[in-house]
């Protein structure tokens, strides 16, 4: 596939995202269970002055609803209708009068042919105005380290679970990467208004680093409320040099409305692994293996020996699967996250957990044999083919080092076909350039001495920098191309600055508001919720609705952090 006019290319994202927000309310597949959301309405300073709102739309909304806003308060003190017309084009709104907005209170009513329904979402300016963040004062001058969403009490309102302090030990032994923990970590589960639910202590038994700690929050057992599922141990079994080598080990279930143990079931064990830096690579993430009920996916291992255990709601096996036996080809494919998505289109989701992927029922389907991969997305990359693909930039690599693979098979699609020495850290795969269709993906190798960007179909874009090896991407502004996030500036690609923000990069998802996306942070004793205020030129389904990209955001705490993929919208029958 060649160039296309940037006009002509633009034209066709469009109608993608059309497509998209029509569809979308199919893509968690029949029978899926769902989290109930409220309208996750947020407010911002206008651009040009005044009040900007915008909301979710909802899975449950039919195609007809409109919106109507009202605002009450200020000098004529009563409730005043803002809107002529329901709002039935986004999910936006403008309040250009409110000059002086400190105090005043919106709110928003769906309309259902012709008739305002009788729910309502509100907010309310703070006395002091409205800022481009939401913000959380943690409870001490420490800074978060890792975070995901998720709606902890069952009232339709997402909470914030993080992980501090800002602090990591690599289990890499050369010297120079592992380092003796300085503190425990601790998880906390804070409300937006700034309330702290609870905090748990993971202890000295789970040393301070990614590897040690995976975490995430997800509604496993259906009952509105979502859980918080981690690591654990026994105690301080740390031994002379600081190292945990010994000691038993847990998968450990939290009640997310108050912190307090449930459950706890062992950890894949040790036993088997050849040392230490590859026992203490741990990995937590979600699936619908059935394609209705979630289940929680438990793995050990990265650079040699791998195992998986698959559980269901009341953390019983549903299978396991180790690259022992006659599955030892697949050792060291390991990846730093854990990637599911329907890849052979049959409702289920799969298991992408490097350079291999097992089925749904624990079985392996294909397996590239690359070794490790550094970076690793999934998603419908080409829209010019079927079916789903996956991005990979690997640590060590004499040829493919950066290549596009087949998510059903395996095979490759097209490969940087030069030596490349460590392609390093997370990358980034995101629709930035209008000018080509599909999703581009960013590469680097660690010394900095190769940069790449390829479009979908292996077209290189450029070799440029673009602020290292792990740019950040999202949807900020109008358009349907994502913008990139590099050191604190929002901007579109080869385009000027949109906006800015402060602080270390948490998570990226549609958390609040519209379908744009938010961008979670961390300062010393505070955490921020930057929103857009650009107003939007289309509607869209909130993003959580989509079964991968929501299991995506629920496992940011566990391995690198990537940017939740949509996946594959198909209609179901």
């Amino acid at each position: 596939m060649g160039n296309t006019t940037a006009g002509a290319m633009r034209h066709s994202a469009i109608v993608r995202i059309a497509l998209l927000a029509i569809v979308t309310i199919f893509s968690m597949g029949k029978g899926t269970a769902m989290e109930r959301l409220d309208r996750g309405l947020t407010i911002a300073p206008g651009r040009g002055g005044g009040v900007y709102l915008n909301w979710r739309l909802l899975l449950q909304d039919p195609k007809n609803v409109g919106f109507h806003v009202y605002r009450s308060g200020g000098a004529g003190n009563g409730r005043e209708q803002l809107t002529a017309e329901p709002l039935t084009r986004t999910t936006d709104f403008v309040d250009a009068a409110a000059k002086d907005p400190g105090g005043l209170a919106y709110e928003i009513v769906p309309v259902i042919d012709g008739r305002e329904t009788g729910e309502t979402a509100k907010a309310v300016v703070p006395a002091e105005g409205v800022r481009p963040y939401r913000s959380i004062r943690l409870q001490g001058d420490y800074q978060a380290y890792m975070a995901t969403v998720a709606d902890l009490d069952g009232d339709g309102q997402l909470e914030i679970v993080l992980k501090q302090p800002n602090f990591n030990v690599d289990p890499y032994q050369k010297p120079g990467y592992w380092k003796l923990s300085q503190d425990t970590y601790k998880i906390e589960a804070w409300r937006l208004d700034g309330t702290m639910l609870w905090r748990h202590d993971m202890g000295w038994s789970i040393e301070e680093g990614t590897w040690y700690s995976p975490a995430v929050a997800y509604d496993l057992d259906g009952d509105g409320k979502a859980e918080v599922y981690c690591k654990a141990g026994e105690g301080d079994p740390r031994d002379g040099t600081g190292h945990v080598t010994a000691g038993p080990e847990w998968l450990v279930k939290l009640d997310g409305a108050t912190g307090k143990p449930l459950a706890k079931i062992p950890w894949p064990s040790r036993d088997g692994f050849d040392d230490y830096n590859r026992y203490c690579r741990n990995f937590l993430s979600l699936a619908y293996l059935d394609g209705k009920h979630p289940a929680l996916l438990v793995e050990r291992g990265t650079y040699g020996l791998i195992r998986m255990l698959a559980l269901d709601a009341e953390l019983k096996p549903i299978w396991s699967w180790e690259s022992a036996g006659e599955y030892e080809s697949y050792k060291g494919q390991g990846a730093h996250k854990i990637e599911t998505a329907d890849v052979d289109e049959d409702g289920r989701d799969e298991i992408v957990f490097g350079a291999a992927c097992l089925d749904d029922n624990g079985k392996p389907l294909w397996n590239c044999k690359f070794g490790h991969p550094d970076c690793l997305f999934v998603n419908d990359m080409n829209p010019r083919r079927p079916g789903l693909e996956v991005y990979y930039g690997l640590e060590k690599a004499k040829e493919r080092g950066v290549c596009q693979v087949d998510a059903r098979t395996g095979e490759i699609l097209w490969a940087y076909e030069g030596p490349t020495k460590h392609v390093h850290g997370k990358g980034m795969a995101g629709d930035i350039d209008p000018q080509h269709e599909g999703i581009e993906f960013h590469a680097a190798q660690q010394d900095g001495a190769n940069h790449w960007l390829y479009a979908a179909d292996g077209t290189l874009l450029n070799q440029d920098k673009m602020g290292g090896t792990s740019p950040n991407c999202l949807w900020w502004d109008a358009d349907p191309q994502k913008e990139l996030l590099i050191k604190g500036e929002i901007s579109d690609y080869n385009g000027p600055a949109l906006d800015k923000i402060e602080g270390k990069v948490l998570a990226i998802g549609d958390f609040f508001g519209d379908w744009r996306e938010e961008v979670v942070t961390s300062l010393k004793g505070e955490l921020r919720i930057y929103s857009t205020n650009i107003p939007a030129s289309t509607r869209r389904l909130c993003l959580l609705t989509n079964r991968q990209y929501r299991l995506g955001a629920a496992s940011s705490m566990s391995g690198y952090f990537y940017e939740p993929q949509m996946g594959r919208l198909a209609l179901e029958d």
